[in-house]
């Protein structure tokens, strides 16, 4: 399991966090470098958004850093400088603060439709870094494979959302169905039997 944090709140919260989650069974937790109130990043500028410094983000993963408990749990940290179009090399200076403060892997985020900003700051943070996992999530950019990815030193790539937004359509017709034929019978066909949903738990 790897946990979406946020910003994970201030640095005495997010230490207290990181042992729960450790304890639980979580195996990482990604903690975006902005501040206030959470905006969909896919934003970008279109909304206000708020950078935290490099030194109190570097803080915060550190603080986590030293609350963990076992070797094991992974502080990744999600760098939001081409998000908010502040560029490459904004993006590798948080990236080298970020490790030195003791960050277990980087996330690099991007609403261009183009891969190319990813991949250059791939290529030059693995440059220094061939050992430290980078995360992507190929939203916007979704014509590069993952095997692209991994060549430029991906190790982990997250499909953010793509289910949900597949399940709405699906539960839009479905809903448009009942309301027009004021009964169920006309989807079936396209309906998961609930036994299967059921098995989807495994009892214990």
């Amino acid at each position: 399991i790897i946990l979406d944090m946020d910003t994970g709140g201030t640095a005495e919260h997010f230490a207290y966090n990181v042992r729960t989650l450790e304890r639980i069974g979580v195996s990482a937790v990604i903690i975006e470098d902005k501040t206030g109130a959470k905006r969909n990043s896919l934003f970008g500028t279109e909304v206000a958004q708020t950078q935290d410094t490099i030194p109190n983000f570097s803080e915060k993963i550190a603080a986590g850093k030293a609350a963990q408990r076992t070797e094991e749990f992974m502080i990744i940290a999600r760098i939001e400088s081409l998000i908010l179009e502040k560029g490459l090399d904004d993006a590798l200076e948080r990236a080298e603060g970020y490790v030195a403060a003791g960050a277990d892997g980087i996330m690099i985020h991007s609403r261009a439709k183009s891969p190319d900003e990813v991949i250059a700051f791939c290529d030059a943070f693995r440059a220094k870094h061939p050992n430290v996992p980078i995360v992507a999530v190929p939203s916007s950019y979704n014509t590069i494979t993952e095997a692209e990815l991994a060549a430029h030193g991906v190790r982990i790539v997250i499909y953010a959302n793509q289910l949900t937004r597949a399940a709405f359509p699906a539960m839009e017709s479905a809903a448009r169905s009942i309301l027009t034929h004021h009964r169920a019978r006309e989807i079936d066909s396209t309906l998961l039997p609930i036994k299967d949903i059921i098995r989807l738990i495994e009892v214990v």
